[in-house]
């Protein structure tokens, strides 16, 4: 009994393996549905993560320069507006003589204007502040505390 059950078995996984050689035509499809939705998704959300990077990197060199400015002004080794004047010539090719906290982003531009012990500076991403795809970000801020 259990020897016709066991050979009957095997029969049928014999012509069964014979016949399946492959994917049907619906099942292709329905892969083919499932990838597409599934980039859809994903394509939307990656470029949203490097926006918001882009911007991050503005928000970083803003909070870098602010306080390159506050240091130097604290110290007594520059006024707002002189480190102002360096900042906006650091990002023209200067050199940095008054900001030395202040690194340059070569993807990072940054434009500053000030009213005495207060600045505004205006962070761009790309290499300059044109563009159809620009990531600003504005910060306005007193160099010495208190004042």
């Amino acid at each position: 009994m259990i020897r016709t059950l066991t050979s009957g078995l095997a029969r049928r996984r014999a012509t069964l393996g014979t016949k399946d050689k492959g994917f049907t035509l619906i099942e292709l499809l329905v892969v083919v549905l499932i990838l597409g939705v599934l980039s859809a998704v994903a394509i939307p959300i990656f470029l949203n993560q490097q926006d918001g990077a882009k911007d991050s990197a503005v928000q970083a060199a803003l909070t870098n320069a602010k306080s390159s400015i506050a240091v130097a002004v604290i110290d007594g080794t520059s006024t707002v507006a002189a480190a102002i004047t360096e900042l906006n010539g650091i990002e023209g090719g200067g050199a940095v003589t008054v900001l030395k906290g202040y690194s340059k982003s070569d993807k990072i531009f940054l434009v500053g204007t000030s009213a005495g012990e207060t600045f505004k500076i205006t962070g761009y991403y790309g290499t300059d502040n044109s563009g159809s795809n620009v990531h600003s970000i504005t910060d306005t801020t007193t160099a010495k505390p208190g004042a």
